[in-house]
């Protein structure tokens, strides 16, 4: 099944250098569901450009290098979450955080 909004995202957050990065596209955990949806992603990325940035700075950083994807979604995306790690913090991390339920989510 193609995904070209999450090889777009993939391919934009390159800029950051990461030394890992994981897109899940969690759409089929979610209300109306359908084969190919890209609407809910959860972004795990750990990079050098987040060492010494707060949490809402390194946010600052992904959202610059793909809001032009997501504005362009017009509307399909409905949760994007943001895991920024720095190489340390990523090396001293046991599990990255689930994700919340959707208050549509599918039963």
């Amino acid at each position: 099944m193609p995904t070209p909004l999450a090889d777009n995202i993939l391919q934009c957050v390159q800029s950051l250098n990461p030394v890992f990065v994981d897109l899940i596209n969690e759409s089929m955990n979610h209300a109306n569901y359908f084969d190919g949806k890209e609407s809910h992603f959860k972004l795990v990325i750990v990079s050098p450009a987040f060492v010494e940035k707060r949490l809402v700075q390194r946010h600052q950083l992904v959202y610059q290098t793909v809001n032009h994807l997501l504005a362009q979604g017009g509307g399909t995306i409905h949760a994007f979450a943001i895991h920024a790690y720095t190489p340390d913090e990523w090396q001293n991390l046991s599990q990255v955080p689930n994700s919340p339920n959707c208050a549509g989510q599918n039963k």
